[in-house]
């Protein structure tokens, strides 16, 4: 290095490489009159110091904890809105196919045609029927209402009422109009029924 190279080194100015944010907080010492140190004075000043810091870091954690549980029930409430509208579509694809499972129901109902229909296509049908059944019962999807049960306005739906001289008929279903379906524990179609009404 040449003597004019160094002689620029040493007048240029030193730059302050130090990182504030790595600083810590000087502390400022307190003297009395003869100028020592008051230990008093500077040990009042720093726990009052300490007393602002703890309340800051209670301010700050109450907040976190806070903005915490705010998110955690944001969380909550959305998942369960993700899952009543999961349910939603499922409910109401699941219910489009009630119409397809009532035309099989009728086409069968008359066996003695059904039975009259060629083998190969009735077995084709009938196969048919079986694959939509499994998808209700994946899917947990049951039929409801049959003859004889006691008539309930939660699962039936009453189309009309036949007279009966038997009391222990009274409120019970005569006839099964139109099957209907729970999702779950949920009715998504009430049971049309005829219903006994009992009369001396």
């Amino acid at each position: 290095m040449s003597e004019e190279t160094k002689k620029k080194d040493e007048n240029k100015p030193l730059e302050d490489t130090r990182d504030d944010s790595t600083e810590s907080e000087v502390i400022e010492f307190e003297f009395n009159e003869d100028g020592e140190e008051d230990l008093k004075k500077t040990l009042k000043k720093l726990r009052e110091d300490l007393k602002v810091c703890k309340k800051e870091k209670e301010e700050y954690l109450t907040g976190w904890q806070k903005e915490r549980a705010d998110f955690a029930n944001y969380k909550k409430a959305e998942d369960d809105r993700k899952a009543m509208l999961s349910e939603a579509m499922r409910e109401r694809i699941l219910t489009k196919f009630l119409g397809v499972i009532d035309s099989f129901n009728m086409a069968f109902a008359n066996k003695e045609a059904w039975e009259k229909v060629d083998e190969n296509w009735r077995k084709g049908v009938e196969y048919i029927y079986g694959q939509m059944n499994t998808i209700f019962e994946e899917y947990d999807v049951k039929p409801i209402g049959v003859v004889g049960e006691k008539f309930d306005p939660n699962f039936h739906h009453s189309m009309e009422l036949v007279p009966t001289d038997k009391k222990e008929l009274d409120h019970t279903v005569s006839d099964v109009i139109q099957k209907g379906y729970k999702l779950g524990e949920r009715v998504i179609r009430a049971t049309r029924v005829n219903v006994y009404e009992y009369k001396e």
